[in-house]
């Protein structure tokens, strides 16, 4: 080979060796919980400003193993998180050159919290004067109880008292 070829050879490796070795750094680990037993499904994420799309996520398997791969060099905060467990979060993870970060956890339990919010309409009784009702009272015409009106009452019975229809709510 000629002087040249030689230097031009040796550049491209140089090159495409720096990209390579830019691009090897990985954040692996296995996640488990109090007692020891392997976790599946953990949400791992990997943020630093060194990455363009700023977090990667990554999930632990049926081993509770994750591997976060082809990270930039820099600094990261990687974060686990599962539904029921308390998250964990683990800063100044510095990558550098051809490397792979170690990174376990261990997951606590958490509370669960969970929010119901129930709202609904009070339905509108007519509770003065019912169809059928004269102001002597019920005619026979008149139903003895109207059962599950609405939510907001199990049962309405008419009852006569003196010359007027009076609701009794039971």
């Amino acid at each position: 080979m000629t002087r040249f070829t030689q230097i031009i050879f040796a550049a491209v490796a140089a090159v495409l060796g720096a990209a390579t070795a830019g691009q090897a750094q990985t954040i692996a680990g296995t996640v488990r919980d109090a007692t020891g037993a392997v976790m599946p499904g953990v949400t791992v994420e990997a943020a630093s400003p060194a990455l363009i799309e700023k977090v990667r996520s990554a999930a632990s398997d049926g081993a509770g193993q994750y591997r976060i791969v082809n990270l930039s060099p820099g600094i990261y905060t990687v974060t686990f998180a599962l539904a029921g467990f308390t998250s964990v979060k683990r800063e100044g993870i510095e990558l550098t050159g051809n490397f792979t970060a170690t990174v376990n956890a261990e997951m606590r339990l958490g509370t669960l919290e969970e929010t119901i919010t129930v709202s609904g309409v009070t339905p509108l009784v007519d509770a003065v004067a019912p169809r059928g009702c004269s102001s002597r009272g019920p005619s026979s015409a008149a139903p003895a109880a109207i059962s599950s009106v609405g939510t907001a009452f199990t049962s309405v019975t008419w009852r006569a008292r003196t010359r007027e229809a009076a609701p009794a709510f039971t």
